[in-house]
């Protein structure tokens, strides 16, 4: 492959030619931990060694296999590498590799994210067990446990798999209190409050969302106020949700107020600022039936270019309804497209 023996490749891989030797003629499993080396060493995605090139057309039995290695990646959070496993990468290289995956999930590629989240679990998995002594790297390794734990719970739950994502989020639940970043354990409660939500159970979340404030003292930097900024919006959404409008309309005013104070903020990818405010504002109005108040809204808003995806999709999604609701049929079918 690529022109290397099966010594190169597994030297490049950092896995034994022995161990490689027996997965290629089928006597062994390749683990995750070694499909993402020989992956690296190869500079392809794993989806071309699991022989998914086309993500976008695989049917329910293939999302099966591409989701079924990060729930066992989860699973194994305190068993260490297995015989031939290549060992972790430095911390370091392994804080980009995150920082670049959490890239990815912002930009909307989840299939590439569920892709890659197994082979990085598992060496970050390993790197927290080497870790064992107290310390700054134990710390940095929790850290990215507890953001994998994330990514994978964002990604698992935009792809429909509700039960994989609330197992991840348990992860980071685990993770986040031992990162030495006590953002971390409240941006676990956020996201547990918003499938509170999603489940009809808007009182625990709000709950959850004010635990989570009274845990997060303000020491007023920026990575703080934005974590803050978006408990403050869930608890409007939340609010909503449970059918008391005025409730809402404060928490939405404090969110306004710091965003305001802050701008945009990108920390976390939660992406606090006054546009966030502005497009939770504008669905508030549209969940309470208010449809010629959030369209006011969403005409005067402009969004950025390089605002995420996701969140770009809930405000078309959002003005979209707004617009049906009032016969405009038309503009709404633009909105979607």
């Amino acid at each position: 492959i690529r022109g290397y023996t099966l010594r190169e490749l597994a030297r490049r891989a950092h896995v034994s030619p022995a161990q490689l030797s027996r997965i290629e003629t089928g006597q062994r499993y390749a683990s995750p931990a070694i499909v993402a080396g020989v992956a690296r060493a190869l500079s392809v995605s794993v989806s071309v060694l699991y022989g998914q090139p086309y993500i976008h057309m695989l049917q329910q039995d293939q999302l099966d296999a591409l989701l079924s290695p990060i729930a066992g990646s989860l699973d194994d959070w305190d068993i260490g590498p297995g015989e031939g496993d290549p060992p972790p990468r430095p911390l370091a290289v392994l804080e980009a590799a995150v920082s670049e995956l959490d890239g990815k999930r912002e930009a909307g590629q989840q299939f590439e994210v569920a892709e890659a989240l197994p082979g990085l679990i598992a060496e970050v998995n390993a790197t927290v067990l080497l870790n064992d002594r107290p310390g700054r790297d134990r710390e940095r390794a929790f850290w990215l446990q507890a953001q994998l734990g994330r990514t994978a719970y964002v990604a698992t739950r935009r792809l429909g798999f509700i039960d994989l994502a609330r197992h991840a989020l348990g992860r980071m639940a685990a993770a986040a209190p031992h990162s030495g970043d006590p953002r971390q354990v409240a941006i676990e409660r956020w996201d547990r409050a918003r499938l509170l939500g999603d489940a009809t159970r808007a009182d625990k979340g709000f709950r959850l969302v004010h635990q989570a404030l009274r845990d997060l003292d303000d020491d007023r930097t920026p990575a703080t106020r934005a974590v803050r900024g978006a408990l403050y919006l869930e608890a409007a959404v939340l609010a909503r949700r449970a059918g008391v409008p005025d409730t809402a309309a404060e928490w939405l005013g404090q969110a306004r107020e710091l965003a305001q104070a802050t701008g945009e903020l990108p920390h976390y990818g939660l992406v606090f600022g006054p546009t966030n405010v502005a497009i939770h504002t504008m669905s508030v109005a549209s969940g309470h039936d208010r449809h010629g108040e959030a369209l006011r809204i969403a005409r005067g808003l402009r969004i950025p270019e390089d605002y995420p995806k996701a969140r770009a999709a809930s405000y078309w999604a959002s003005r979209a309804r707004s617009e049906a609701w009032t016969a405009q049929h038309e503009a709404a079918q633009r909105s979607l497209e």
